[in-house]
């Protein structure tokens, strides 16, 4: 099944992850906090803290050898979308390495798409059936057939996120824990799981 959203070329004409974080290192730059109410500033630095991950991990990451020759040998024209916003941490974690990755083959066009301003596509993806989770990615060929999705988080960080849940762990907590577990990890689950779906 081709959605309408891929007819009408939504994702083909949605951000590069150039615009993308441009935009977000932008709004940090020029926005006001004194001029935010109480919820718009809690967003704003949950973005400027993003700003600050997804530079580190622009910097610093290079893609996996076994991963990049995964990459290169995809020999049709794909796009891979993908459903976040600027304020989601789980997002300023993963983009960054999708976008490396996706930049050693010429043949992938990824592009991003903000949930909230797409909410009917959201809502065609979503997470346990029931959640508006994000960030995630939609892999499609050139005709709009679906080729595989991926996200929110890594599997193994989501089965932890859910255990400290289960044992009555405070959100602020688990936020903590969560970045912690990224820092460590380093991109080597999303690596994993991306050699996993592009084996398929």
């Amino acid at each position: 099944m081709v959605h309408q959203f891929f007819i009408d070329k939504r994702p083909h004409n949605a951000l590069t992850y150039e615009e993308y974080s441009t935009n977000m290192h932008k709004k940090v730059e020029e926005t006001n906090a004194g001029e935010l109410n109480e919820k718009e500033k809690q967003m704003f630095e949950y973005t400027k803290l993003n700003s600050h991950r997804s530079k580190r991990i622009d910097k610093t990451y290079k893609v996996d050898p076994e991963l990049e020759a995964a990459i290169k040998s995809v020999s049709e024209k794909q796009i891979w979308m993908i459903i976040t916003e600027d304020w989601c941490g789980d997002s300023a974690q993963n983009l960054p390495y999708i976008a490396k990755m996706t930049s050693v083959n010429k043949n992938i066009d990824f592009r991003i798409i903000e949930r909230d301003k797409n909410l009917d596509i959201i809502d065609l993806y979503l997470t346990n059936g029931t959640s508006r989770s994000i960030p995630k990615m939609i892999a499609f060929n050139e005709d709009g057939t679906e080729l595989f999705q991926w996200g929110p988080r890594p599997k193994e960080i989501a089965a932890l996120v859910g255990e400290w849940k289960e044992a009555g762990i405070e959100m602020e907590e688990i936020k903590e824990k969560l970045h912690l577990w990224y820092g460590r990890n380093r991109g080597k689950s999303i690596e994993s799981e991306f050699k996993s779906l592009l084996s398929k």
